[in-house]
């Protein structure tokens, strides 16, 4: 969890302020562009195996797991190759595509091929050490070591130590450097023994990895999509204003993202013994918890969002429409809970696989539409549908295969205290510097938010935790 803020915490400082200062925006948007591109192969260049390694490595015998991950190595050859091959063969033909609205993307079409290939084998190695139960080193490469890696190479870019042309190629040097390294830590906990005697089952993992290669494909369609084809309708500049404002409403899911490495294998386990009374218990919990800490963070940053732009540079500072959305899509997702553990380890995967596909494709044909017409607000208000959608489904499955909700009356009750909360602090200005308004709104708006929760006991998880914190601060 503390690697997971870390790293965000740098993610912040580039977006916000080292992108903005130091590259035009329309460079910036390249960097977005070739990162969120490279993002949207990786589920297809992986080959699923980054989600079947995890999930087939504890059922193969001893002997049977040599076999297993040399087939979990080769396997995304079966992506990457295809993709290498059609990149050279129409290589001018798919740059005019990427170029037909802005020609500067042209010239970086392998940059696109290789960061996607980073990224799916670094997702293989790392579900190489998590299998292993080694899972923090990954973590620290994923969420902090390309973060300061491009923090590094900004300031360097800004003292003019290396030029914009060496800048791009060592960014995708970066993305494979952390592969690498990946590598090589993944092969220290355990040695790669090739064996091409593959288990029994290998047409059963193979069906299961090209069905993740649909939810994974569909998953980051909905998150990434809306950044690739910005750059097919407007200018490219707006690739990088859209990218902070998503970036600046993206920071409500860190606590969920913490959350689900906990219950993600909880939930897996009660299914397993079919404890339907314990999961709904959890998922109820999950969702109050998880909407407390969501809802404050959402309010915290629209009702800042005047002041954090007066630190950013000029154009950056029309992005309230695409940060309102986008945080309001994400406060959803998290007031929904475990539901992608209980959907994802249950029978009914395949189910949910195909529905995201369909949403992914609605998500395009809303972009194609609202785009051209919104520009970026377009954008975030087909990922807002989108995701409203499918968050709506998800629910439906789960309350028609397991008779269960996410919602409790304290769910009514935090809901009530955010839009109270939202009316009194709304015209809330002081006349100081933005950072100290930034710290005292936001001081003001925790202390009596806290207050409430705990007064009112609306949440047994929060009440608990501050009551722990009041007793140790109580002199005895």
């Amino acid at each position: 969890m503390v690697i997971t803020y870390l790293g965000f915490a740098i993610g912040a400082v580039n977006t916000l302020f080292l992108y903005t200062y130091i590259l035009e925006p329309q460079y910036h948007g390249l960097v977005t562009f070739i990162l969120a591109t490279g993002a949207i192969l990786m589920p297809l260049m992986a080959f699923g195996v980054h989600n079947t390694l995890v999930r087939f490595y504890s059922a193969q015998s001893e002997e049977d797991k040599n076999g297993f991950l040399t087939l979990m190595l080769i396997s995304p050859l079966l992506g990457i190759l295809p993709l290498g091959l059609l990149t050279w063969m129409f290589y001018e033909d798919i740059g005019v595509f990427f170029s037909r609205e802005n020609v500067l993307v042209k010239d970086y079409v392998w940059y696109v091929f290789l960061i996607g290939l980073a990224f799916a084998y670094f997702e293989v190695f790392y579900a190489w050490s998590k299998v292993q139960l080694k899972s923090v080193f990954g973590n620290f490469m994923k969420e902090v070591f390309a973060r300061l890696g491009v923090a590094v190479l900004l300031v360097l870019f800004y003292f003019q130590a290396i030029s914009l042309d060496f800048f791009f190629k060592a960014l995708v040097g970066l993305y494979l450097l952390r592969t690498i390294l990946m590598q090589f830590y993944a092969y220290g906990i355990r040695k790669r023994q090739l064996d091409f005697n593959f288990p029994k089952d290998t047409q059963q993992i193979l069906v299961y990895s090209l069905l993740i290669i649909l939810g994974g494909s569909a998953a980051l369609l909905l998150l990434e999509i809306d950044k690739f084809m910005i750059n097919q309708f407007i200018a490219l500049e707006n690739v990088a204003f859209y990218g902070v404002g998503v970036y600046i409403a993206t920071v409500i899911i860190v606590p969920s993202r913490a959350m689900h490495q906990i219950t993600y294998p909880l939930t897996a386990e009660l299914l397993n013994k079919g404890s339907i009374f314990e999961l709904e218990r959890l998922y109820k919990k999950t969702s109050l918890t998880l909407f407390v800490a969501s809802g404050i963070l959402f309010l915290l940053i629209v009702l800042n969002l005047d002041d954090l732009f007066q630190l950013l540079p000029e154009p950056y500072r029309e992005g309230f429409v695409v940060v309102f959305l986008i945080g309001l899509a994400k406060v959803f997702d998290s007031l929904l809970g475990n539901i992608n553990s209980i959907l994802y380890n249950s029978k009914h995967y395949k189910t949910i696989l195909l529905l995201g596909m369909l949403l992914a494709l609605t998500t395009i044909l809303l972009n194609i539409w609202l785009i051209p017409l919104l520009g970026i607000e377009g954008a975030a208000l087909a990922s807002f549908i989108a995701i409203f959608l499918f968050n709506c489904i998800k629910m439906v499955v789960v309350k028609v295969k397991f008779g269960l909700l996410p919602f409790a009356k304290g769910t009514f009750k935090i809901l009530a205290t955010l839009v109270l909360m939202g009316f009194l602090f709304w015209q809330l200005r002081f006349p100081f510097h933005p950072i100290f308004n930034i710290v005292l709104k936001s001081s003001i708006m925790v202390l009596m938010y806290l207050g409430i929760l705990y007064r009112f006991d609306i949440s047994e998880d929060v009440s608990g935790l501050i009551a722990k914190v009041l007793k140790r601060k109580t002199p005895r």
